[in-house]
């Protein structure tokens, strides 16, 4: 019988538990680029916040230690979507997807200690922010319209300040960039499955990759009187990574749901390579012909999330979830000096009327360690039993 498990309060919509990744996980992994607001059945909206703090302590090579260097960090995520018809649906989301945020301070080697330096006392610091806007056109077709293609353009941006400071960088200390980029394009393409009597959703979802040509303003205080190393404005290429992202949920019996999140992003792939930083490091013949990278990774991301919801009344609905994230490589960048972590949440959904329901959530982290190190390869600091937490609030609206 059709609708037999189709049971609003029981879809899983507690926005922390959504979230797969954080700031200090794999690469600059944000939001997830989650995508089942489109997936949702009916006119649906929603909005989302998430709030992130981690606690990522260590000790440098010299033994100084080294405290919270991971700032907390918040965000939003929107969702619309509507049906033209049978057939055709069309949605716009909005997340941030990429992002990073550390402060050093203290006594060790990530600050500055030199008295006699302008910089004294200063930190390494570095803040990433990106911005999505996806639109997407969605087609269903075979003999029950069970399954759905859909895709769609991404407007994106993206904004970064990086500042690297103290002995740990050796001659770099004191370099500074800003780096902000015009809005590029890519898009979104995917394939999904249902089956309501059974409260069963599978989908598919492919991101492109978005090449930016971006500003970016650069001094090098090591250099700086080297004719030709002065200060730099000029233009650098970053491309943000592709990603495949594989979403399932079904009804198990009329009250509980079981669902499962997939995520693959390559950071192996990406870096970031200001013109001036790069330029100086190949006046080192060991870093010729092609010079360092500022950020880079090793490995590819992987994401797993298994979660399991219960509707305890015909208005609320629990739900939990464990997960996984391989992180990418170790050792890793110092600006974000986790591998991965694993995960536990808790979360509920309250319908306050037939249409409009709240969510509210957490997420518990255990950080993996990791050892930090400088763009040269050389490793200058440890990072040992670190852990965080995430909260989110959603509110959504859906009409069947």
């Amino acid at each position: 019988m059709r609708n037999t498990f189709h049971l609003k309060t029981l879809t899983v919509a507690v926005a922390a538990l959504s979230i797969t990744s954080i700031a200090s996980a794999a690469g600059l992994d944000r939001s997830g680029q989650d995508v089942t607001a489109f997936l949702q059945d009916g006119t649906y909206a929603e909005a989302v916040y998430t709030y992130i703090d981690a606690d990522v302590t260590g000790n440098d090579v010299s033994g100084n230690k080294i405290g919270d260097i991971a700032e907390s960090y918040d965000f939003f995520r929107y969702g619309v979507k509507a049906d033209v018809n049978e057939t055709f649906s069309v949605g716009i989301l909005y997340d941030e997807p990429f992002g990073a945020a550390a402060d050093y301070s203290g006594d060790n080697n990530f600050v500055d200690q030199n008295t006699a330096s302008p910089r004294n006392g200063e930190g390494t610091n570095v803040e990433v922010r990106t911005e999505s806007i996806t639109g997407i056109v969605g087609a269903k077709f075979g003999e029950n319209k069970n399954f759905q293609v859909y895709g769609g353009p991404v407007a994106q941006r993206v904004e970064a300040d990086v500042k690297l400071r103290g002995t740990a960088y050796s001659a770099a200390n004191g370099y500074t960039t800003h780096i902000s980029t015009d809005q590029e394009y890519g898009y979104i393409a995917g394939v999904a499955y249902s089956k309501p009597e059974i409260a069963l959703k599978a989908a598919l979802t492919y991101r492109s990759e978005i090449e930016h040509t971006a500003d970016a303003a650069e001094s090098y205080p090591a250099v700086a009187s080297f004719p030709g190393f002065g200060p730099r404005t000029g233009d650098i290429d970053i491309t943000t990574p592709e990603s495949v992202n594989f979403d399932f949920q079904t009804g198990i019996n009329p009250t509980t749901l079981v669902t499962a999140k997939v995520r693959w992003v390559p950071w192996s792939d990406f870096s970031i390579v200001p013109s001036l930083y790069n330029d100086v490091s190949k006046l080192n013949t060991a870093y010729q012909p092609d010079g360092l990278p500022l950020v880079s990774y090793d490995e590819d991301q992987w994401v797993v999330e298994l979660g399991l919801a219960k509707r305890l009344a015909p208005a609320l609905a629990v739900s939990g979830t464990v997960g996984w994230d391989s992180g990418a490589g170790n050792p890793v960048t110092s600006l974000g000096p986790t591998e991965g972590y694993y995960s536990a949440g808790l979360g509920a959904k309250y319908n306050v009327t037939e249409n409009w329901a709240i969510s509210a959530g957490g997420k518990y982290l255990w950080l993996g360690d990791a050892d930090g190190q400088v763009p040269t390869g050389n490793t200058v600091a440890n990072f040992e039993d670190n852990d965080g937490f995430v909260l989110g609030v959603k509110v959504s609206y859906q009409a069947l």
